[in-house]
């Protein structure tokens, strides 16, 4: 059976799978890139972004500890003109090891409270728990941003970029 957006091994260079998704009546085509954790290879991705989904593992509190470095690389690689008010979408990965998880509710909650209420999904690539859901919620904001900017929209195409930790979407002009 095949799982949607899930990416079901370890990647070695770049890959990249296409989804499309309604959002409010509109077509948006995602392009999920996944860069095997080495975003600074790849700093042309970041151009034209809408928004950023960073992605960390429930069961390893090194890779929470780093959303803020993540998020910061991002921001910096981007420079959009109001930083503070970027979207983000935060995702806590491996949510059906309830057993190994290292990473608290409270402390996710409080994080995403200090970046002006991020929203926050916990997913599982393994058994695609919110993987869906969390995907529409980056194409809802990449949408609603582009639109905001864009006077005359172009094909309503956005790209995820994606590495082990971190996710961002960009505006893809093309026919």
């Amino acid at each position: 059976m095949r799982k949607e957006f899930s990416i079901p091994c370890t990647t070695i260079g770049t890959d990249f799978l296409t989804k499309e998704v309604n959002i409010d009546g509109n077509a948006v085509q995602l392009q999920i890139w996944d860069i095997a954790g080495t975003p600074k290879r790849y700093p042309s991705l970041y151009r034209n972004s809408k928004c950023c989904a960073l992605v960390f593992d429930l069961t390893d509190p090194k890779s929470f500890e780093s959303i803020e470095s993540w998020r910061t690389e991002f921001l910096n690689q981007l420079n959009p003109e109001d930083p503070d008010t970027f979207p983000f979408v935060l995702l806590g990965n491996k949510c059906d090891k309830l057993a190994e998880r290292k990473v608290q509710a409270l402390e996710i909650k409080q994080y995403c409270e200090t970046k002006s209420n991020i929203p926050y999904f916990e997913t599982s690539a393994k058994d695609n728990t919110n993987v869906k859901a969390a995907f529409e919620e980056v194409a809802k904001l990449a949408f609603k941003r582009r639109s905001k900017e864009d006077e005359i929209l172009i094909p309503n195409r956005v790209e995820l970029i994606q590495t082990n930790q971190q996710t961002q979407t960009k505006n893809w002009c093309g026919v």
